[in-house]
């Protein structure tokens, strides 16, 4: 099958000569986000290629207008032209005549997730993320997949020719949600897991240079799989094999393991994000590859005997939602700041690829990224149609993801049976189809092991905990 890009209209603009920015409008949904919000900020305010008009949407007004206040800092602070940032009262009114469109939203309440973690637990599935797959995964989808409905049936009437960036987790089921509703919509999936690896590889590099000379865009990966279950078959940095290199640094490490943590982060973050790439590690033992994601999201794609029932063992934990309550507090503290003055706002530069690939696709410098998009042959042992994660080339022509190959074969059944099974949860809660979603649910790696009456009880007691937030024809589902 030939892989091609979604082609859009090429646009035009009229620029004063003395002004070289490209104008766009972004539509963020979600524009009250303490997180995704103020990273976008900051690389606007960094960026000097782009001239950004910013509306900000979310059901909470107020933390829309707050994030439009700080906007303003960050345009204080720029380096190129300053990006201006409003909150709009209405999603229709945020997307009208907007170039992208940003989602980033939560899929019910951190009470809703602590559930997805808490009843699981109670029945012996312990989960470090509960986002993406497994019980907590599958019952964020049943939530999230009205919601990504709703936006891609308002994208489609106010703003049909927008590119569109997904950054709402779970990733796959929800990028799948949006072409489903709207198959004409220009959408995909945006996801950091991949610079775990990139930046083991520069850090390599680093090591043998003797002086930090590269950072993780110097290297350059071939991504396989489907979101946060991604691998790699070849590596390379400034014009260098990699690969070699890279299974050196793994065999000399699987036995204790490589500790990794964001940078930048406090301390008691490192405690619950930070790992030893241990999972990776025998990933890589197992199948013959290199795996690419964190740990805490590679475990929940196997069954609990495999990694999670002993996450100590594989130096990585389970994050629990109390910690994440309490870094949402101190995340409003500092917007809070930030609005106020308190805090200076840094023109500084994320580890998101979203500014490089806007810029792209409103006719800049070409850029290639790693996103979920559905696969058109791209990953050819994978099911057609469904949301798959490999290198995709950004232009102004669209979106054209890049031919991975294949995983080998024993992991590629594992990644099939995924990818499968999230089409289907896809399917059955879009076509209302209640009595399909037990069975998927019971068929996850995690849940499989399980006696069916002890499955069917956790399910029944999971939709009732999020019942006040899930479309009444899904409520009876167990």
């Amino acid at each position: 099958m030939e892989v091609r890009p979604w082609v859009g209209a090429h646009r035009t603009f009229e620029m004063d000569d003395s002004d070289q920015h490209i104008p766009v409008s972004i539509a963020f949904i979600g524009g009250g986000s303490l997180n995704w919000a103020a990273e976008l900020m900051a690389d606007l305010a960094r960026d000097t290629r782009l001239r950004a008009n910013v509306r900000l949407f979310d059901i909470d007004h107020a933390a829309a207008r707050r994030n439009a206040e700080i906007g303003a800092r960050f345009a204080g602070v720029s380096r190129g032209a300053p990006a201006s940032y409003t909150a709009s009262a209405s999603l229709a009114e945020a997307l009208d005549g907007a170039d992208v469109v940003v989602i980033s939203i939560l899929p019910g309440s951190f009470d809703d997730m602590a559930q997805d973690i808490a009843i699981p637990a109670a029945f012996g599935i312990p989960q470090a993320v509960g986002d993406t797959v497994g019980p907590g995964g599958f019952v964020r989808a049943l939530r999230a997949i009205p919601m990504l409905a709703e936006i891609a049936r308002a994208i489609r009437d106010h703003a049909p020719r927008a590119h569109v960036c997904n950054l709402t987790n779970p990733m796959s089921v929800l990028t799948g949600t949006l072409h489903a509703v709207f198959p004409g919509i220009r959408a995909w999936g945006e996801c950091h897991e991949v610079t775990k690896i990139r930046r083991q590889v520069a850090q390599i590099a680093n090591d043998r240079a003797g002086e930090a000379h590269y950072g993780h865009r110097d290297v350059q990966v071939n991504v396989l799989g489907i979101n946060h279950f991604t691998f790699v078959n070849r590596i390379s940095l400034a014009g260098r094999d990699m690969m070699p290199a890279y299974l050196e640094f793994v065999r000399a490490h699987m036995q204790e393991g490589w500790v990794q943590t964001e940078p930048g982060k406090d301390e008691e973050h490192a405690r619950y994000f930070g790992t030893k790439n241990l999972v990776a590690f025998d990933l890589f033992r197992r199948f013959g590859i290199p795996a690419a994601a964190g740990d805490r999201h590679l475990a929940e794609f196997l069954p609990v005997s495999d990694y999670l029932n002993a996450p100590e063992r594989w130096g990585f934990a389970l994050t629990p939602v109390a910690y994440r309550v309490r870094d949402r507090e101190a995340k409003l503290q500092r917007a809070e700041a930030l609005r106020t003055g308190e805090r200076a706002p840094r023109a500084s530069r994320s580890d998101e690829a979203l500014v490089d690939q806007i810029v792209a696709l409103m006719g800049g410098e070409a850029h290639v990224s790693n996103v979920n998009l559905p696969n058109i042959g791209q990953m050819p042992d994978l099911p057609e149609g469904s949301i798959v994660e490999t290198n995709a080339v950004f232009t102004q022509g669209g979106v054209a993801p890049v031919c991975a190959g294949r995983l080998p074969a024993a992991l590629g059944t594992l990644v099939r049976d995924h990818a499968l099974r999230q089409a289907a949860l896809l399917r059955a809660v879009l076509d209302a189809d209640s009595a399909a979603l037990f069975p998927l649910f019971r068929s996850d790696p995690l849940v499989a092991p399980m006696p069916e009456q002890a499955a069917r009880e956790m399910f029944a007691q999971m939709l009732a905990a999020t019942s006040h937030v899930l479309p009444d024809d899904l409520k009876g589902a167990a």
